[in-house]
């Protein structure tokens, strides 16, 4: 018998969450299920910092486009709360698409137009409107003191910042550190759509990044040397990426020359039928 409580309605969440002891922290780790190694490097985190750790398992249709992989998308929650289990106690919330959109998609859309249409946003337009908006209703519906999330989607955990800072939700954000494969892989969910030889090609991402790392840290500050450098290696094995770009992590405003600010390395890119983002921050 599972020890994870799996709250499955709004109802039943508002209940816990009004359960809970006001002295008492509560950390939010949302996520949308297939967990790895890299959702639970961020509840051994949540775990560290709060006694009630609630993670959210939510795959979120507003953020998929018309021709993306929400239908294919991997769930399977009985083999995530087993994953879960050597974290108890905690607390899963698990809607369904009815309980967050008893009307349909929401229509109300939370935006941040400077931070949403630029790298990952050019290409998956809507996307990070679909993220902040779901995400605005998951700090609504959980109440949390702080929020973690993976530095891998670095272009998300920069507008859920601004969004936080915006609109002055009372909720600490927590980027925390890309979790890796022996490859250098970043873990991900959409790793399971990859064959072997894909995953050594993959592999190969973060490569591109290293070798941008280590041509920085020797010196190098400006972006069009940085940014030749990943594509030289992607070359190399033939991953022709839909975007490298170097920006500065806060705003995600394009950088020329790196000066005193920490500025973050990007890139998209895909690899049979997986779109993989990878990322590195540089600082100065």
């Amino acid at each position: 018998m599972s020890r994870i409580t799996c709250l499955e309605t709004l109802d039943a969440m508002k209940r816990f969450r009004d359960s809970v002891p006001s002295h008492q922290k509560v950390a939010l780790v949302p996520t949308m299920g297939a967990l790895h190694a890299g959702h639970l490097a961020l509840v051994e985190q949540a775990k560290t910092l709060a006694p009630v750790v609630i993670v959210s398992i939510f795959v979120n249709p507003m953020q998929f486009g018309p021709h993306e992989d929400f239908e294919k998308y991997p769930r399977n929650l009985e083999n995530d709360l087993a994953i879960l289990e050597p974290y108890h106690p905690l607390t899963v919330f698990a809607p369904s698409v009815m309980e967050m959109y008893p009307h349909g998609p929401s229509r109300t859309i939370i935006t941040v137009p400077s931070m949403t249409t630029v790298m990952c946003g050019l290409g998956r337009p809507g996307h990070f409107d679909g993220v902040a908006t779901v995400v605005a209703k998951l700090f609504n519906i959980t109440r949390p003191h702080m929020a973690l999330f993976g530095q891998k989607d670095a272009q998300q955990l920069a507008i859920i910042k601004q969004l936080v800072e915006d609109l002055n939700f009372p909720i600490k954000i927590i980027g925390v550190p890309t979790v890796r494969e022996t490859s250098g892989l970043a873990m991900s969910s959409r790793n399971q759509y990859l064959t072997p030889s894909q995953k050594e090609q993959a592999a190969f991402l973060y490569q591109g990044l290293y070798a941008a790392q280590v041509l920085f840290e020797n010196g190098e500050r400006r972006a069009n040397q940085l940014i030749h450098k990943v594509q030289q290696v992607l070359q190399s094995q033939n991953i022709d990426p839909e975007y490298i770009a170097l920006v500065d992590q806060r705003t995600l405003e394009p950088i020329e020359v790196i000066t005193d600010s920490p500025a973050l390395i990007a890139l998209a890119a895909r690899i049979g039928q997986a779109r993989l983002i990878d990322n590195v921050v540089l600082v100065p």
